[in-house]
């Protein structure tokens, strides 16, 4: 039998899966008014940094998710991202771009603090971007969209910084609430 907790912790990760997974959905039907192919805000990684960074003090009787549980929330919003916006190549950015992002960000929690979860928004958005680039050469067999990966870093790391900052202002309100 689950122990309370462990019912808890599942319910946490679904609701942060379905979360991501709507603003992905919803995110892939807004085109952007910028001319640059590709490009757009990734506010499903809000949700991903939320429970990258999600702690005891904010709701308690939940352990801590750990960098498993975020890996988890991440594929199952990517693959149900998949099949609910039938755009199954996406499958092969959506991964080469977010697991190394995930990884990058889970080193970087360890040396950053609370105020500054923007910079592994950012930080997160430009792994992101190479790691498309790189899976794009790969698929596409051309080197030369390499030349594309300047514009995309500039664009990945303000629309990181975006996602940080809409992140951490996020937890601190949370934690206000909370009283902690």
């Amino acid at each position: 039998m689950l122990r309370h907790k462990t019912v808890k912790k599942l319910t946490l990760m679904a609701v942060l899966t379905s979360a991501a997974l709507i603003i992905f959905v919803i995110e892939a039907q807004i085109p952007l008014p910028i001319a640059v192919p590709g490009v757009k805000l990734g506010l499903a990684n809000t949700v991903t940094l939320f429970a990258l960074f999600y702690s005891r003090g904010v709701a308690r009787g939940v352990d801590d998710l750990n960098v498993g549980d975020v890996f988890m929330i991440l594929i199952c919003r990517i693959l149900l991202g998949v099949l609910f916006t039938a755009r199954m190549t996406a499958l092969i950015y959506s991964l080469a771009g977010g697991l190394p992002a995930l990884a990058v960000q889970a080193i970087m929690k360890r040396f950053v603090s609370g105020r500054q979860i923007w910079a592994c928004g950012a930080v997160g958005a430009a792994i992101h971007n190479i790691g498309q680039i790189l899976a794009a050469m790969v698929v596409t067999g051309t080197p030369a969209i390499i030349a594309y990966l300047p514009v995309l870093i500039v664009t990945g790391i303000i629309t990181g910084v975006l996602t940080g900052l809409i992140t951490q202002l996020s937890l601190a309100r949370i934690v206000k609430r909370t009283g902690d």
